[in-house]
This record gives C-alpha cells, structure tokens and sequence, in this order.
C-alpha cells in the first residue's frame, strides 16, 4: 500500500499498461492500492478512486 496519491496514481497507470488489463486505483484506511478492476467485488466494501484501462 502506498501514502502518497501522486506516486500510487502512476503506480496505477503502469501497472494498467503493463497488464494490459483495467486496473482500479483505491484508499482504504488512508492508505492506496492497486488491484485489476475484475477483482474488485462490490461487497469488499472499496470503492474504487480511478479506474485505468490501457484500451482506451
């Protein structure tokens, strides 16, 4: 998990381009991470700050 937005942010975007996959930027606890989009389930509890999708 990472403190800072800016440097989780592009974490986020690398990590997108990377995978080829959407990747979903979240805070939890007034930390931030990173997890593909299709993982995130509605019932964790995370709402999801910015989604990164590398195809568009």
């Amino acid at each position: 998990m990472l403190y800072d937005l800016s440097l989780a942010q592009n974490h986020a975007f690398q990590l997108a381009r990377t995978l080829m996959v959407p990747v979903a930027l979240f805070q939890v606890d007034g930390e931030y991470g990173v997890l593909p989009s299709d993982e995130l389930d509605d019932a964790d509890g995370i709402e999801p700050i910015f989604e990164y999708d590398p195809h568009i």
